[in-house]
């Protein structure tokens, strides 16, 4: 009897928790949901299997980049390293992301993982685009560089807590 009751109490508990994490979760995107750890783990992981498909096509379709001019074969190197260095930053971010306490560290969390995925997205884009390019020009990766860079530093800064009256 004793351990039915402490069961039906836990459970009474944790309805009421869930029903007032629903109710916050309503009214504000930045509150804790599990699926952020799950998305970042997942891309990360299909990041890792598109590099290694990179690596295939570099191999297989270029021939191993053999005769070709030295700076096409550096951007498809590079590139190939960058979609690399995404999947790796996403799969870092998965295995420890857990929500901020404060509204806006979380928002800095939500916005780094933005500009990460995006910069990613970049990078796998550019492995194809940009070694055709004459001059060797690299807009795609220029700008994911700064935005995979910038999205590490905002969860980097999310870690900054502030008091109820705004101070560090």
């Amino acid at each position: 009897n004793l351990r039915r009751s402490f069961l039906q109490t836990r459970n009474s508990e944790l309805r009421t928790r869930n029903t007032e994490l629903e109710t916050l979760r309503e009214r504000d995107i930045f509150l804790p949901n599990p699926s952020m750890k799950r998305f970042h783990q997942l891309f990360g992981l299909l990041v890792v299997v598109a590099f290694l498909m990179t690596g295939q096509y570099m191999d297989k379709y270029l021939a191993h980049l053999h005769g070709m001019p030295d700076g096409p074969r550096m951007l498809f190197r590079t590139r190939h390293i960058f979609i690399l260095l995404a999947g790796l930053i996403n799969l870092g971010i998965g295995s420890y992301f857990n929500y901020r306490s404060q509204r806006g560290q979380r928002a800095l969390q939500v916005l780094g993982s933005a500009l990460i995925v995006s910069a990613t997205l970049l990078f796998i884009i550019a492995f194809f685009y940009e070694p055709g390019l004459s001059d060797l020009k690299t807009p795609l990766s220029h700008y994911g560089m700064y935005l995979i860079a910038i999205g590490t530093l905002l969860h980097l800064f999310s870690e900054v807590e502030t008091d109820r009256s705004g101070t560090l």
